[in-house]
């Protein structure tokens, strides 16, 4: 793997998510400890950070009123807004401190969707720095994370999601993703795998679902 063309997405690492107190950290608190996926994300943007490698933080964010979007949301989004989870300048939507961007970081200013490609700039961004690896962490599992998953893997990139570094609001939900979804569309991983190959380590045998 070289540092150089690799880029670390943290997906929604915020306080309404990752914190106690948070509107929907219930709902995602029994998948955060069963895998320590906080400590592992931190891990992961330690190593990151140590190889030269670029971070991009992809926060989720709302005015008050939730006016960016359809008056009548459905599915996840209407979960957010009956929550009153992610509003501008909360501490809700606050980066979590474990994870938090630092000088060098890149925070991707604009995501009110899934896909953290789809009302963003990051392809912009990591085609114009020559990324070709896009390696993926934070929430939902099964949502934003497998929707931005998905759309890598359609624009070409290279795609790895950290398996321990992801949340979801049930262990259905996330073991389902990790073992039938992930291995469509991604080079699945733990942490120690990737800090192993941003070290240098041999790639595995992809163990992808090829047909």
């Amino acid at each position: 793997m070289n540092p150089e063309t690799t880029a670390l997405v943290l997906i929604e690492f915020q306080n309404d998510f990752t914190s106690e107190g948070g509107a929907l950290h219930g709902a995602v608190q029994g998948t955060m400890e069963s895998t320590g996926m906080l400590a592992h994300a931190r891990t992961a943007l330690e190593a990151t950070r140590a190889a030269g490698a670029t971070v991009i933080h992809s926060p989720i964010s709302f005015e008050a009123g939730y006016h960016e979007i359809t008056a009548h949301p459905y599915g996840i989004l209407k979960g957010v807004v009956d929550s009153t989870a992610f509003v501008k300048g909360t501490w809700g939507a606050q980066i979590v401190e474990d994870v938090a961007p630092v000088e060098g970081d890149i925070v991707i200013e604009g995501k009110r969707g899934l896909d953290a490609f789809g009302s963003t700039n990051l392809d912009f961004i990591l085609r114009s720095k020559g990324i070709s690896t896009v390696v993926l962490a934070g929430f939902l599992t099964n949502c934003c994370v497998e929707s931005t998953m998905r759309s890598a893997y359609e624009k070409g990139f290279e795609v790895i999601t950290l398996t321990d570094a992801v949340g979801a609001t049930s262990e259905a939900e996330h073991a389902n993703a990790i073992t039938y979804d992930y291995p469509m569309f991604s080079k699945p991983m733990t942490v120690a795998e990737y800090v192993a190959t941003l070290r240098g380590a041999a790639v595995t045998a992809d163990s992808s679902r090829g047909y």
